[in-house]
């Protein structure tokens, strides 16, 4: 808890110096990366909005998913988060986005995508990054280490912001 305090407090610095706004997209994480950022003083001058879509039909809703990924390469995949993380942008205006998708468990897991397995993808401007993680542990194992690992790809990519225009 406190690692994920610190980690948002100092995406929070970075974002200031920027003078840049931050969204999330969440799903497999439940609002727990807009939670750890809110809980942060002052946050409302960074943050802009958060987005739990935990069903499908809210990804589509909500962030404008198309409803044929679901069906083609499922929720928990590059495509899924990817659409998420442009979607969060576009509604909030943001130039910095993180949308998560994963299987927490206990239950949910395939041979394909076994319980841990988590898409993060990060948006920065029209730039979209994205990358697949095996997290170990229980359900709240793999729900703080996604939120740790979404807090982590944005102050990596806010800091290539920062160096990039000094």
């Amino acid at each position: 808890m406190k690692e994920i305090t610190q980690l948002a407090a100092e995406l929070g610095r970075r974002l200031q110096v920027l003078n840049a706004h931050v969204t999330a997209a969440e799903s497999c994480t439940g609002g727990g990366i807009s939670e750890a950022i809110t809980r942060i003083p002052g946050s409302s001058a960074w943050f802009e909005a958060g987005y739990v879509t935990y069903s499908n039909r809210q990804k589509t809703e909500q962030l404008n998913v198309p409803t044929e990924l679901f069906e083609t390469v499922g929720a928990v995949s590059r495509e899924v988060v990817e659409a998420m993380v442009r979607g969060a942008q576009e509604k909030s205006r943001a130039h910095f986005a993180v949308a998560v998708s994963g299987v927490a468990g206990p239950d949910g897991g395939s041979p394909n995508k076994p319980v841990g397995t988590v898409w993060l993808a990060w948006g920065v401007g029209e730039r979209v990054f994205s990358e697949v993680q095996h997290f170990p542990g229980n359900r709240d194992e793999v729900r703080r280490q996604t939120v740790k690992a979404a807090l982590e790809g944005l102050l990596r990519h806010a800091a290539g912001e920062i160096s990039n225009q000094g």
